[in-house]
């Protein structure tokens, strides 16, 4: 067994781990990020193949390096998204450590943390978990062990295109982001469902010189009025948390004009093998695809972190009730545009900021190059 120390551990090498690593370094602190993926993107290279941002190249530069894109309208896609992480840790040197799993953090006395990453130890005066916004435990109902085993049961986070799918109908549970994308591209080769709860939809075509004058006002928004210090935003968070977001690129109208089933009733149970609906129909589908989100699993965390909502202990990314744990990159974690790059860089700086008043004598910021 091998221990090491650093001031500050950063869990996860996404957008948030690496933004927060930046805004660390400028302020002269030292850190160490590491990840369980092999290469940095790796993350976003196992998203579906078709995803694509929802926010243009102009707003999805995390701090200090724009987004390479010729046209700033382009809305990138996983790949690229990945390719520009990892160019973006090689541009400002940051220290990633890579196929590296932190299996248990503990306090320690006096102060500080000690983290067990297979065989090895960290230890550290602060630590900031950037797993994910909603988390990366897939959450797939009970009743899916109920259904028959001829029905092909894939989660959003292992769906990559519908060539993985068996030919014959297929049902999409969940209506958020993936729920609607993942449904619109099915119904180009097959009889689609799409069952869930109506997130709402911002009514503008995501593609439109419309969205190009109304994006300034949405990103606004989405990054100083609805904030956890709003009541609107507050009443946001909960249901974005809970249910997710609303419907962006593929809309209601698009879903109807490509043959998409829509029905808002939730699965509820099985008669023979099948999926029942609660308004009482069931489906002789061949095929689901569970889009219903992810948990949050602290339990590698001592002390419990998780409050009685699911979700951590904090505001703004310091737990309420563990000095020197913080996170970044949560959904909402300040504002509605924490989930979405344009508001990943403001949530990173501030932990980062509170990082360095907390651990004492300042070191000069350094300025961007």
């Amino acid at each position: 067994m091998t221990a090491q120390h650093i001031e500050t551990l950063i869990v996860g090498a996404g957008q948030a781990g690496l933004a927060t690593g930046y805004h660390l370094q400028r302020r002269g602190r030292d850190c160490l990020i590491v990840d369980r993926q092999d290469r940095i993107g790796d993350n976003w290279r196992q998203h579906y193949d078709s995803l694509r941002l929802y926010t243009p190249a102009k707003y999805d530069g995390l701090p200090g390096l724009p987004f390479p894109a010729e046209d700033r309208w382009h809305y990138p896609g996983k790949d690229e998204v990945a390719d520009y992480l990892e160019r973006y840790a090689l541009h400002w040197d940051l220290p990633v450590r890579l196929s590296t799993a932190v299996n248990r953090l503990t306090s320690r006395p006096g102060g500080g943390f000690a983290a067990s990453l297979d065989g090895d130890t960290i230890t550290c005066d602060n630590i900031v978990v950037a797993t994910g916004t909603f988390g990366r435990t897939a959450h797939v109902p009970d009743v899916a062990a109920e259904l028959s085993p001829d029905i092909r049961q894939l989660h959003s986070s292992d769906y990559r295109r519908p060539g993985q799918l068996l030919p014959g109908p297929a049902l999409v549970v969940g209506a958020s982001h993936s729920g609607t994308d993942i449904a619109y591209e099915l119904a180009g080769t097959r009889a689609t469902t799409l069952a869930g709860r109506d997130c709402g939809q911002i009514p503008l075509p995501w593609d439109s010189r419309r969205i190009r004058l109304a994006l300034p006002v949405l990103v606004f928004a989405w990054r100083h009025l609805l904030t956890r210090r709003t009541p609107l935003g507050r009443k946001e968070m909960t249901a974005i948390r809970l249910h997710g977001g609303p419907m962006l690129r593929v809309k209601r109208a698009d879903l109807a004009r490509v043959g998409v089933r829509r029905t808002t009733a939730r699965v509820s149970g099985s008669v023979d093998g099948r999926p029942a609906l609660e308004d009482g129909s069931v489906l002789d589908v061949r095929n689901i695809v569970w889009c219903t989100g992810f948990r949050q699993v602290f339990d590698w965390i001592e002390p419990p972190v998780i409050g009685d909502d699911g979700w951590p202990r904090e505001y703004r990314g310091e737990a309420a009730d563990v000095p020197g744990l913080y996170f970044c990159g949560l959904s909402f974690q300040y504002a509605f545009s924490s989930m979405v790059f344009p508001g990943v860089g403001r949530d990173a700086d501030y932990v980062a900021r509170r990082i360095a008043d907390r651990t004492g004598i300042r070191r000069p910021v350094q300025q961007a190059a």
